[in-house]
C-alpha cells in the first residue's frame, strides 16, 4: 500500500495559476474524493500526480520518498493508473488488445493475446469487472467501457487509481455497479482518489474528501463526521 503526500504543489498554464500551493495526503488503501466546483484544479492536480502535466513548484512523494513523475509511462511504473473522464480506448480494437497497448507480450514472433485473455479474464472475476476480453470496444456499453479502463490500470499493477468524474458518463444503474466495483477495489487494498461533485456517491463510497477551491487546498474532512449539506457549503465556500 502507498501513501501519497503532495507538498505546496502548484501548475501555472501561461498566466493563469491553475493549483496554487496544494499540500494533502492520501492514506494507503482509503478512498480519498477531491471535491470542488468545475474549474476548481482537481483534474489538473490529479494530471500532474499522473504524469501528464510537470508541476512549477512542489513536490510529490510516495510512501515517504521524492518522487519526479516524468510521464504517464513512468506513472505506471510507480504503481499509480488513471481513468480519464472521456476514455483512451480504439474503438475498432478488442478489449484485450486495448487493455495490453504498449504492453504487448510477444511468443514465437506473435502478439501472446491467448495469454493475455486469462490474466484478463483473472483480473476481471477478482475485482468483479466482467468484460468478455474478445469483445470490439465499440460494440459494448459505456459502462462496459469503464471496465475496460479499469482493467487497463489492474493490467499494470497500479495500486493507486485516480478516477476523474467517473459517474458522469453512466447510467443510475451502472453507477450503483461501479460504486460496487470501488468497494471491492478498495478492499483488495488498492487506493483510490476520487474527483465528482455528487455528494450522495461521496456519503456511500469515500473515506475521506479534501475540497478544492479555484485551485487551493482548503482542508480534509473525515466523511463519517460530516453531512452533505457540510460537504456543499464547503465546496461553494
Amino acid at each position: 500500500m502507498t501513501q501519497i503526500s503532495l507538498k505546496g504543489v502548484s501548475k501555472i498554464f501561461g498566466n493563469t495559476t491553475v493549483v496554487d500551493d496544494v499540500s494533502l495526503t492520501v492514506e494507503p488503501g482509503k478512498v480519498h474524493v477531491l471535491l470542488g466546483e468545475n474549474g476548481a484544479g482537481k483534474s489538473t492536480l490529479m494530471s500532474v500526480l499522473f504524469g501528464m502535466y510537470h508541476q512549477e513548484a512542489g513536490v510529490i512523494k510516495l510512501n515517504g520518498t521524492e518522487v519526479d513523475i516524468k510521464d504517464p509511462k513512468h506513472a505506471n511504473k510507480l504503481g499509480i493508473g488513471m481513468v480519464h473522464q472521456h476514455f483512451k480506448l480504439i474503438k475498432n480494437f478488442t478489449v484485450a488488445e486495448n487493455i495490453i497497448l504498449g504492453m504487448e507480450e510477444v511468443k514465437g514472433g506473435k502478439i501472446d493475446l491467448e495469454s493475455a485473455a486469462n490474466k484478463i479474464s483473472e483480473l476481471s472475476k477478482k475485482y468483479g469487472l466482467e468484460v468478455n476480453p474478445k469483445a470490439l470496444v465499440g460494440d459494448i456499453s459505456v459502462g462496459m467501457q469503464q471496465r475496460v479502463e479499469i482493467l487497463k490500470m489492474l493490467y499494470r499493477d497500479a495500486n493507486i487509481l485516480i478516477f476523474d468524474e467517473p459517474t458522469a458518463v453512466l447510467t443510475p444503474a451502472e453507477i450503483k455497479e461501479f460504486l460496487a466495483i470501488l468497494k471491492n477495489l478498495q478492499a483488495e487494498g488498492k487506493t483510490i482518489l476520487l474527483i465528482t461533485h455528487k455528494l450522495n456517491e461521496i456519503m456511500a463510497v469515500a473515506n475521506r474528501c479534501s475540497i478544492i477551491r479555484r485551485g487551493e487546498y482548503y482542508g480534509t474532512v473525515e466523511i463519517a463526521e460530516t453531512t452533505k449539506e457540510k460537504l456543499a457549503s464547503l465546496m461553494i465556500g
